[in-house]
């Protein structure tokens, strides 16, 4: 049993590192860091996404801050041409696409009701939102599932959430899977192997929005993308780690 049982947490650690999560993760052997806390990690590794509302010009005009938690730098969202919350209109998102992956990005909420979100495939959002509990709410998988609300540390406190997400599975170009996600906000598992039914927020939120209201979801890969709605969220240590899930499985 003992062998066995060993045998297993190999395999598992071939495709999902050890279930360290939580605020300070640091990223495994074989992952991507996307942000460091410098410009240059942040030129190198992101561009905006030049969607129907684009109204943006390089370079990236998010800014690098002092951690206003702790040491270093980190980025905020608070970009000028998304004022008034214009959601498309800055956002940033990886020059690197993906499938398949392990996730993990931290964020800090500076006010009230500050917003701002994180993409996956630019397609899938896991809100970031203070004060909202609902399915549009914080850690939500988007209008799909709500997350429970109580792992969150409040504004002016950093908050991380630890990402599997499996792609859409597709056959002679028909969807044959959904996408599927597990998160876990503050190092508690709030949602488990959940699969997502569309892409939601119309054609400025992301790719395949505009596909048929959300249902036209294409086999093709995307960034990670995080959102600026005119708020001042801070992000930092974010990086990814690839992986090539078989089943319909992203539970860890």
């Amino acid at each position: 049993m003992k062998k066995f049982s060993l045998l297993v947490l190999l395999l598992l650690g071939s495709q999902i590192a050890a279930a360290q999560t939580g605020v300070g993760t640091p990223p495994p052997d074989g992952a991507s860091v996307l942000f460091d806390g410098t410009r240059e990690s942040l030129d190198a590794n992101w561009t905006y996404w030049e969607g129907p509302r684009f109204a943006a010009e390089l370079p990236i005009k998010w800014q690098v801050v002092d951690d206003p938690a702790g040491d270093g730098t980190v980025v905020s969202s608070k970009d000028p041409a998304a004022a008034g919350g214009l959601y498309g209109a800055a956002d940033i998102v990886t020059k690197q696409k993906f499938r398949d992956f392990r996730l993990h990005v931290e964020f800090l909420i500076t006010e009230p009701s500050g917003n701002s979100g994180v993409y996956l495939q630019n397609r899938y959002e896991i809100q970031v939102l203070d004060g909202d509990s609902t399915k549009h709410g914080m850690a939500a998988v988007i209008n799909e599932k709500a997350s429970a609300y109580w792992p969150y540390n409040g504004t002016g406190n950093w908050n991380a959430y630890d990402v599997v997400f499996r792609a859409a599975r597709f056959e002679e170009g028909e969807r044959t899977e959904q996408a599927m996600v597990t998160l876990y906000f503050n190092g508690v598992k709030v949602h488990e192997n959940v699969p997502i039914q569309k892409v939601w927020g119309g054609p400025n939120s992301g790719i395949d929005g505009g596909n048929d209201n959300g249902n036209g979801i294409t086999d093709t890969p995307g960034g990670l993308k995080l959102q600026a709605e005119g708020h001042d969220v801070r992000y930092r240590n974010i990086w990814i780690q690839e992986l090539e899930l078989s089943d319909a499985d992203t539970d860890f």
